[in-house]
């Protein structure tokens, strides 16, 4: 080895770190790689839900966007916006749906946004897949947010 040159070592593989309330930090970034390591480097029982969240998305809303942004993944149409996003909490999964209000049954998180509810998931909960699905289709298809 040449003198001063560093031997060549593979690259350490790190974890993401976790923030506040267990939400993993991954680098803003478009596209599924990006929401797919937000989802592996989910906590505990929070991984599922976001498997779960993630499978039950794409299949209503086949080509949709997706994209981490503020630690968090994103949804949305292409030139139309984002519709939804989730979020590791301590206790629970939030999902955001931007045009909350919109929704019928309107989710039942309230925001400080006028438009933005709130579903959140805790560990032990029953999840609705059906209303879930029903406020993705109909999210989907409301004007999204341009962030």
């Amino acid at each position: 080895m040449a003198a001063g040159k560093a031997p060549n070592r593979p690259a350490k593989r790190t974890k993401p770190i976790l923030l506040a309330g267990g939400n993993p930090q991954i680098a803003k970034a478009d596209g599924d790689a990006a929401v797919q390591a937000y989802i592996a480097a989910m906590p505990g029982w929070k991984r599922d839900v976001g498997r779960s969240l993630d499978a039950l998305i794409v299949r209503t809303v086949p080509g949709v966007r997706k994209a981490v942004k503020w630690n968090s993944p994103f949804y949305g149409i292409a030139d139309e916006g984002w519709f939804l996003s989730f979020h590791c909490f301590t206790k629970y999964v939030k999902v955001a749906f931007f045009r909350g209000t919109s929704l019928r049954p309107v989710p039942p998180g309230e925001s400080r946004s006028k438009d933005t509810r709130y579903l959140d998931i805790h560990e032990d909960d029953q999840f609705d897949e059906a209303q879930f699905v029903a406020w993705v289709t109909q999210a989907s298809r409301l004007p999204g947010e341009r962030m």
